[in-house]
């Protein structure tokens, strides 16, 4: 007789919470490593295979907290394989606009030509890099693959005051220079081509010396370079669980809490400790240092729940980032689905 298999869990709970968690103790990290194989659970009557309905039924993205320039998200129902692809794909995979060649027309200062030239490399460029194309090697700058910046800047001491002008060069003194029909594709003076930030220091100068520069941006992407990343962080962790024993009451409930650094912990009426902030908790594991409360203190992460944090450079909206590698996660999944259907057939 061939037994039925379910996809609702395992009946032993020890089982299923090596299949759903990782465990933290003090001697180090239990169950890293999840179970992929469809028959891995076979004996126990679970179907570890991936089923295409379960997986819209479970999977969730809820936003926690978002700005301009940071989006941290919650993504829920999905293994970390999948989880780091979209990480590596926000970090290098998605083109912006940086600054690639460098003309040096004068520099009189203190800092040499190379080093100047990468520090411009390295400022945030705020601009759309979907109205451009990538640049073709060996060919013409274009206003479709090339933005330019001007950098001019002269070190001076006033005759009447003695106050030195422009003792720092930043990012400010970088002026978008249009060319073609550059100024038509940003008609609105907010969308125009500019630093991200205007107080970058760029150099200190003193009264005589002149930094007299061209900039060329070209379209690119974070693996070919770390200043096309429009990313300054995208990570990830998994959503801790965090379960104290109704054991611990009294001064040993005042105790554990003095023990965390971090105020997960709260002390209800009932004098039971609970965990009323766990996304707070660092894994530190300073709560189960002790041996006593070792025993009593369960830290946990659930395995397929990812709180995913994006910080942008200011090229793209934080939102824009994650938008894009959706996109591109799809468009590789395509390709993947193409060259199986040409081996198949």
């Amino acid at each position: 007789m061939v037994k039925k298999l379910t996809t609702n869990g395992i009946s032993d709970p020890n089982l299923e919470n090596k299949r759903t968690k990782v465990t933290l103790t003090n001697s180090g990290v239990e169950n890293a490593r999840g179970t992929y194989y469809s028959g891995a659970y076979t004996s126990v009557g679970y179907d570890n295979s991936f089923n295409l309905d379960r997986f819209k039924e479970n999977f969730k993205i809820n936003i926690l907290s978002e700005s301009a320039n940071e989006l941290v998200f919650e993504m829920i129902g999905i293994d970390a394989p999948i989880a780091n692809a979209l990480r590596r794909i926000m970090i290098s995979e998605i083109p912006t606009m940086a600054i690639e060649k460098v003309y040096i027309i004068n520099n009189t200062s203190v800092l040499q030509d190379e080093v100047l030239a990468h520090r411009l490399g390295m400022i945030p460029i705020k601009v759309d890099p979907r109205k451009f194309n990538f640049k073709l090697p060996n060919k013409e700058y274009t206003a479709e693959d090339t933005l330019i910046f001007q950098l001019k800047v002269k070190c001076e001491k006033d005759a009447v005051t003695g106050k030195i002008i422009n003792e720092t060069a930043y990012s400010k003194h970088l002026i978008w220079v249009p060319t073609q029909d550059q100024e038509e594709m940003f008609p609105n003076e907010e969308d125009r081509p500019r630093p991200m930030e205007d107080d970058i220091p760029i150099m200190k100068l003193r009264p005589g010396q002149v930094i007299d520069i061209q900039c060329y941006c070209e379209k690119n992407i974070g693996r070919e370079h770390i200043k096309w990343s429009p990313v300054c962080t995208a990570s990830y962790r998994l959503q801790p669980v965090i379960s104290v024993d109704k054991s611990i009451k009294g001064d040993k409930a005042k105790e554990l809490l003095e023990k965390c650094p971090k105020n997960v912990f709260d002390i209800e009426d009932s004098g039971q400790v609970v965990a009323s902030r766990p996304l707070d908790c660092t894994m530190c594991r300073e709560c189960i240092r002790d041996p006593e409360f070792e025993q009593n203190v369960k830290i946990e992460r659930v395995r397929d729940h990812f709180i995913f944090s994006i910080e942008s450079t200011g090229a793209l909206k934080s939102r824009e980032i994650f938008q894009e590698a959706l996109k591109i996660f799809i468009e590789k999944c395509n390709i993947v689905e193409e060259s199986i259907n040409k081996l198949v057939n």
